[in-house]
């Protein structure tokens, strides 16, 4: 398979996942490297296509006017992330993604898309057993999530549960 037909095959597959698609199972997909992948992924967006990397994997962006989007400003401490994300998404939330404001930098944004308590569950277990600290670390806990909802009164619901356990900075 050329290059050019493989970058098809890639977003007409990534168009029909349900879930992110990890770039390994790509790679088995077409028979070519994960790096193959990683310079195809990069050709796709040059091309103008919205594809993401997230901790579970690529995701093509779709625009999507049926949810509710908002950015929200919350603080906690470390050991509090997983009850802040667990809130969001057990209420009907998507958290998409997390951005600091950092001194030097500016902003810094990191992929999130976690959607699901078992999303947030991997999401914890990785930054636990990589050691790694969360953005938010760099802050003293303060940081900005854009989540989505299926409807106003979801993002309602989810935004006065994360008031209520002090989360929510407004």
């Amino acid at each position: 398979m050329r290059g050019e037909e493989r970058r098809e095959a890639i977003l007409s597959y990534l168009k029909r996942a349900s879930l992110p698609v990890k770039g390994g199972e790509l790679s088995k997909l077409y028979n070519v490297s994960r790096q193959v992948i990683v310079q195809d992924i990069a050709l796709l967006r040059a091309e103008g296509h919205d594809i993401i990397a997230t901790p579970q994997g690529y995701v093509l962006m779709v625009n999507n006017n049926q949810f509710i989007k908002k950015i929200i400003a919350v603080k906690h401490n470390e050991n509090q992330i997983e009850d802040e994300l667990r809130t969001i998404v057990s209420l009907g939330g998507r958290v998409l993604d997390v951005t600091i404001e950092h001194k030097i930098y500016g902003e810094i944004t990191g992929k999130l898309m976690l959607r699901s308590i078992y999303d947030v569950e991997m999401f914890v277990k990785k930054l636990r057993e990589s050691n790694a600290k969360p953005l938010s670390n760099l802050t003293e806990g303060v940081h900005i999530h854009t989540i989505e909802a299926d409807s106003e009164k979801d993002m309602e619901r989810i935004t006065k549960a994360l008031k209520e356990k002090g989360f929510l900075i407004e």
